[in-house]
């Protein structure tokens, strides 16, 4: 029997019509956001299924707005995010994909650039009740739901680099829950997600960045 909590039953304290279309779609937003080191100036969201179909009127392209921007789902800024971006000038668009069917009803893809001339398409998908994970990053399929302190590493797939990171986690007596490594294929680009038991500190993840391989370490909290 699967157990359910307070907030399956109560929903996230949020703004908006629907936990899914809305808080999940910020909540897609607000992780993508966090992998960026720079300010977004331009965020192009592809839209798949359900989200295709209803992100006007379910305030979908308001919240994706809000999230990109870093506000969080009970920001009474949400309604008017659109305009918000004009005036800060972030350039904002939409684009529906009703023809690709296989994905996730509540799919949306986020080509961002930011001022420091980063550029990630992320995939992230809205799993109910205002929670989200991302899938993908610039087409590695991953999995990474912010609920844990979080460290995404991307590095180039080559030996030590596991070890490296490993071993700066247990001198800073960090508990690791979750190791994942994704990549695209043996040598080349690749990233690790590391969830903690603890916090981790900003200076736990610049002692990461030190190895030659590793190109970022990004802390998501």
């Amino acid at each position: 029997m699967k157990l359910i909590s307070a907030f399956d039953v109560i929903g996230p304290n949020m703004i908006g019509p629907s936990s899914s279309h809305t808080a999940g779609a910020l909540r897609i937003a607000e992780l993508a956001r966090k992998l960026l080191k720079g300010e977004p100036v331009s965020a192009r969201f592809i839209l798949y299924g359900s989200f295709a179909h209803t992100y006007r009127g379910h305030g979908t392209d308001r919240a994706l707005a809000a999230g990109i921007m870093g506000f969080q789902a009970d920001d009474e800024r949400i309604p008017n995010s659109l305009k918000i971006a004009k005036e800060r000038r972030v350039d904002i668009s939409f684009e529906i994909n009703t023809e690709e069917a296989d994905v996730h009803p509540n799919t949306v893809d986020i080509d961002v650039t930011t001022d420091r001339d980063e550029h990630m398409v992320i995939r992230g998908i809205s799993t109910g009740g205002g929670r989200a994970e991302l899938s993908a990053i610039d087409g590695v399929s991953i999995r990474l739901s912010g609920e844990y302190s979080t460290i995404l590493v991307k590095q180039l797939d080559t030996q030590g680099v596991i070890t490296h990171i490993a071993g700066c986690l247990s001198e800073n007596n960090i508990n690791i829950a979750f190791m994942h490594l994704y990549r695209e294929e043996k040598g080349r680009n690749a990233y690790t997600i590391i969830e903690a038991d603890e916090t981790i500190s900003e200076s736990v993840v610049h002692q990461i960045e030190e190895h030659p391989s590793i190109f970022s370490a990004i802390l998501i909290e």
